[in-house]
């Protein structure tokens, strides 16, 4: 490219939507990314459904589960939109903890929720789903729909392939996860679709505490100097960001 055809504006913009421009915009989203949360600690991504409603069940253990992890010093990661995203947000400022909301461009999502701290606006998925698991020690999976389903087989493959290890998923609510379970169970390993040891790549519980506690305990391992520097025995006694 010339240096006249670079400085001349005239003409339609069209080079802003060539491979080249995108493959720049990309990096541009992996050098955001990267930058924000090198220095986060131990954290767990959250998923959940972006329709869950306030006050409901599935958004109050949002909450719990996000809180829990905030009092054991431990960064919550959500998508950063509505519902069980915004619980779990919400929950970790309640615990004092720091709230991380990684969005995405969608016409059906308005931005990222006021209980976010540190936040990041992606429009590749891809690149923000990199995210996700680079800066996470495990995942707490709440009930959702395809874009939760989505994020979850994405966590198994990886842990099944060996992208990643050490690295706990960990579903909430048997009464929402069990029939896929069942059906995991009964068509895929049935049909030798999948081993029967795939099926301990995650695990399902009832209780926000136990899904902490084995997201804690299976990924993320205290130094007794943090520890004892923090007083609660947690991960790294990250704090709220003034």
């Amino acid at each position: 490219m010339s240096d006249q055809h670079l400085l001349d504006t005239k003409g339609p913009g069209q080079f802003v939507h060539t491979d080249p421009w995108r493959v720049l915009r990309i990096q541009s989203e992996f050098v955001e990314g990267f930058g924000a949360l090198a220095d986060l600690g131990p954290a767990v991504s959250v998923f959940g459904s972006a329709r869950t409603k306030p006050g409901s069940v599935y958004y109050e253990l949002g909450v719990e589960v996000g809180r829990k992890l905030a009092e054991a010093g431990v960064a919550v990661i959500t998508g950063g939109g509505p519902g069980s995203m915004e619980a779990a947000n919400k929950g970790a400022v309640q615990g004092n903890g720091v709230s991380v909301g990684l969005g995405i461009e969608l016409p059906f999502e308005q931005g990222l929720n006021q209980w976010v701290d540190l936040g990041i606006n992606f429009r590749y998925f891809f690149a923000r789903k990199t995210m996700f698991v680079k800066y996470a020690q495990g995942f707490i999976v709440l009930p959702g729909g395809l874009g939760t389903l989505d994020e979850l087989f994405e966590a198994m493959v990886l842990v099944q392939t060996k992208k990643v290890t050490s690295f706990p998923i960990v579903l909430l609510g048997t009464a929402f996860w069990g029939p896929m379970l069942d059906w995991i169970r009964g068509t895929l390993v049935e049909d030798g679709m999948i081993s029967e040891k795939d099926l301990g790549l995650i695990q399902v519980v009832d209780e926000p505490a136990h899904a902490v506690d084995l997201v804690i305990h299976g990924a993320i391992r205290p130094s007794p100097e943090t520890s004892a520097a923090n007083g609660t025995g947690g991960p790294n006694g990250n704090q709220r960001p003034e």
